[in-house]
């Protein structure tokens, strides 16, 4: 099987490329990039006036398989992903039961060998059951494929066994994906602490609650040697925490999620639970913190924490409704119109935070890049397509997204995993849509 992508503006962030060019992939790998590649193909996609990345890959990423399959499963979640651009994911332990052994990594890897289109990497529990008290096998599980493990959804808040957690995840050489959360400063919190939270009554969550973690736990990496990584960072301070945390020699990097640095509190729809998110969304100085650090390359990746609900589940009260928001299919595009065509990011930093980064800190040798040789995950991104965002038109089987009408700029056209083209777009004549 060969594909041509003809004419192409192919941006790598592996050899920093940046040009009009063709690229032809055979038999699941990338054999050559250059200008009138005249070889015959199985198929040959027309990318004139498209951005030719490397497969986009999400570090954050709920399927809620096994447990809760009726919010989302591996093929749904990971068929939502591709329509996404992305080519791999990682998904969040904190299914039920928690992936917390090797056994049940492999539920996960087998199932998504046969009923998903693209990567699905699942990522292991720190400790048994999510619990904070005991270690999970985090050896057996990294035996077994793990690219990470975390306590998404909670922070390991016992320091001792967090460190230890660490220097386990540091001898099996993988990174420790950090939910950043003191649990008894967010104790009963839906939103965030500010003005708005007290004008509608609702308990807030601080800054500090995020920041405190982030601080500690940026202080257990420097000891143990672990690589960490803030997920969902959402406040000034943790870019501060970052930056002098890496000017010390820590191993470590963050993500930020395009929620946050698209809406701030002031943006929330009162009672309208999609903008409930933990952590929640921030005031309009950190989102501009958080840009400022994203354009610094402070913040080196760009995640989801896809979160799939019921309507049922969220048409409740913000105290009750749980946390979360779907992200896959608004990512790329949320990357675009809000960090890319104002001038925040280059492209080569948007290909860089939702690909080259991802697969350097994972550790993925032949994703994240379109040098030749390397696997043929890759996708097309039509930058001057215009559409409105509409959950009813969602893969996913979760349509809790803040977005629902909003507009946006940069369309996915196609998405390639392993060779194949596991998504594809009809391009309109007048590349817009309403």
């Amino acid at each position: 099987m060969s594909i041509l992508i003809k004419g192409g503006r192919i941006i790598d962030p592996d050899t920093k490329l940046d040009q009009v060019a063709d690229l032809l992939l055979e038999d699941g790998r990338i054999v050559k990039v250059g200008k009138n590649i005249r070889k015959k193909a199985d198929t040959v996609l027309d990318a004139a006036g498209l951005y030719v990345m490397p497969g986009f890959i999400d570090m954050h990423v709920h399927l809620r398989d096994p447990g809760q399959t009726w919010k989302e499963d591996i093929e749904s979640g990971s068929q939502a992903a591709a329509c996404g651009g992305y080519t791999t994911i990682v998904a969040m332990p904190n299914t039920k039961p928690v992936m917390d052994s090797p056994d049940r990594i492999d539920y996960v890897t087998v199932k998504a060998r046969s009923h998903s289109p693209i990567h699905v990497l699942q990522a292991g529990a720190a400790t048994k059951g999510e619990k904070g008290q005991e270690l999970a096998d985090i050896a057996g599980m990294a035996a077994h494929g793990i690219p990470a493990i975390s306590e998404d959804g909670r922070s390991v808040m016992n320091s001792r066994l967090c460190r230890d957690a660490m220097l386990e995840a540091a001898k099996c050489g993988i990174p420790f994906l950090d939910h950043c959360e003191d649990a008894d400063l967010a104790a009963g919190g839906c939103v965030n602490e500010d003005e708005n939270a007290r004008a509608a009554g609702l308990p807030g969550i601080s800054n500090a609650a995020e920041d405190a973690i982030a601080a500690r736990d940026a202080l257990l990496a420097a000891e143990t040697g672990v690589h960490l990584h803030l997920c969902h960072c959402s406040t000034r301070y943790s870019a501060v925490i970052l930056k002098l945390a890496k000017e010390a020699g820590v191993s470590i990097s963050g993500e930020v999620c395009p929620h946050h640095f698209t809406l701030c509190s002031d943006d929330m729809v009162p009672g309208d639970t999609n903008y409930k998110m933990n952590p929640p969304l921030r005031t309009r100085e950190d989102v501009e913190a958080l840009k400022q650090a994203l354009k610094e390359d402070i913040f080196e990746v760009i995640s989801t924490d896809h979160a799939p609900h019921t309507t049922e589940e969220k048409s409740t009260t913000m105290r009750k409704a749980p946390f979360g928001i779907v992200g896959l299919e608004t990512a790329a595009a949320l990357t675009y119109t809000e960090l890319v065509e104002p001038g925040i990011l280059t492209p080569m930093q948007m290909a860089e935070k939702m690909s080259g980064n991802p697969a350097r800190i994972l550790k993925l040798e032949n994703r994240g890049s379109l040098a030749e040789g390397k696997e043929a995950d890759v996708v097309l991104l039509d930058p001057e397509a215009e559409y409105t965002i509409d959950v009813k038109k969602f893969v996913s089987r979760g349509k809790n997204s803040p977005f629902h009408g909003r507009k946006v700029k940069g369309k996915i056209v196609a998405t390639i995993c392993g060779g194949k083209i596991v998504y594809r777009a009809a391009r309109e004549k007048n590349r817009s849509e309403e």
